[in-house]
């Protein structure tokens, strides 16, 4: 049985599983079940219902995230952008105005610049790392602020205090997307957010295998959320609830081995002279390596690179490569190399990308679990 005062190694493992065991079972079982028999619930929300995310499998998530994460209470969705897009529809209404850190996943900023207009709901775009200048981007109808806690591809780190501060100063929501960190390296909660989101599929999951995202916050707001959820029908199947699960029982172990192999081979490109540009907080000529050191307990999986020789070199490295799969994603126990022009940030146009300061050669390598000298080998013999 879990409590608040065991470490993370042990929450991962024991909070939200069932007591008693059912039938003695130590793995929580799959309830493969859409529905369940009526027990007097008084509400629609209460029925037992697979798409109402209050099924077995279900509930034992959200209370193992809800540890994890140091929050009121927490809600599994059928994917990131389920959990992104349904937090953002239920703290805003029509009319009201976001202000958003401008270097964002592409598909979160796809939906804030696409789908927002046709919604009536505003967002301007903020200098996350300038907080002088947000107070000027304030409407009386502004109602959240959006960030995340390591940019993709980019691996800025914003300051997150100053987020916060501002967001109590304001009356505003604080939420942010702590995909990159999870909560091994980072919990937002804890640190003053009112609400966080994880793309379940990356690092909480770990074995590419399945989609699903994840929020945790106060109850009564979670709650909201979820009653919006139903209503949208973006709900977690029994069998990937339970893979989840089971791949968060190993969360701390692969994430603290990542984030030790990331820094090395982050430390051996940012050295090799086929390269000019290493993106990663852990290392120290980072511009924000201290305020990264500050906030997190590791700097992630995932660091981003440009070699000198551009995209034709970043093209021919993918070619090279052993190890690494060349594909989406990231956070699982395989090692993934992408160029994020073609895949993550395949939607904004070039002079988008441009200003973002994500080029056609820029290189995201999420760093897996294998043996890290397999990995620098690796990348050695295809940078030759």
């Amino acid at each position: 049985m879990s409590s608040p005062n065991q470490r993370i190694e042990t929450k991962v493992v024991h909070a939200g599983e069932p007591r008693p065991r059912i039938q003695g079972s130590v793995c929580m079982p799959v309830f493969q079940s859409a529905t369940f028999e009526y027990a007097g619930e008084g509400r629609y929300d209460d029925v037992r219902y697979l798409r109402i995310n209050n099924t077995p499998n279900q509930l034992a998530l959200h209370a193992k995230l809800a540890a994890l994460e140091g929050s009121a209470a927490a809600l599994v969705t059928a994917s990131g952008m389920a959990a992104i897009s349904t937090t953002l529809l239920t703290v805003l209404r029509g009319g009201d105005h976001l202000l958003a850190q401008n270097c964002l996943y592409g598909g979160t900023r796809d939906f804030l610049v696409g789908d927002f207009p046709r919604l009536a709901l505003h967002v301007d775009f903020i200098d996350a790392d300038k907080p002088a200048s947000w107070q000027a981007q304030l409407r009386p109808t502004t109602r959240a602020i959006y960030v995340e806690s390591m940019t993709n591809p980019l691996l800025e780190v914003c300051d997150l205090e100053a987020v916060v501060e501002f967001a109590r100063s304001n009356g505003l929501v604080s939420i942010i997307d702590n995909t990159f960190a999870s909560p091994v390296n980072y919990r937002p909660i804890e640190a003053g957010f009112d609400v966080c989101l994880h793309s379940a599929t990356k690092y909480l999951n770990g074995h590419t295998d399945l989609v699903a995202g994840a929020i945790s916050g106060p109850a009564e707001l979670v709650e909201r959320i979820r009653h919006r959820l139903n209503m949208l029908g973006g709900s977690l199947d029994p069998h990937a609830a339970f893979l989840l699960n089971r791949g968060l029982m190993t969360l701390a172990l692969r994430v603290r081995y990542q984030n030790e192999s990331a820094l090395r081979i982050a430390q051996f490109l940012a050295a090799h002279p086929a390269v000019v540009r290493v993106n990663y907080a852990g290392l120290e000529t980072h511009p924000r390596h201290a305020r990264a050191r500050r906030l997190f307990a590791g700097c992630g999986g995932v660091l981003s690179f440009e070699l000198k020789r551009g995209a034709p070199g970043a093209e021919e490295l993918c070619r090279r490569v052993r190890i690494p799969a060349v594909a989406p994603s990231l956070g699982g126990v395989h090692t993934l190399l992408t160029r994020p022009a073609t895949t993550s940030h395949a939607g904004l146009t070039p002079a988008e990308r441009q200003q973002l300061g994500i080029s056609a050669g820029l290189l995201r390598l999420s760093v897996g679990i294998e043996a890290t000298e397999d990995l620098l080998e690796d990348l050695a013999q295809a940078l030759a």
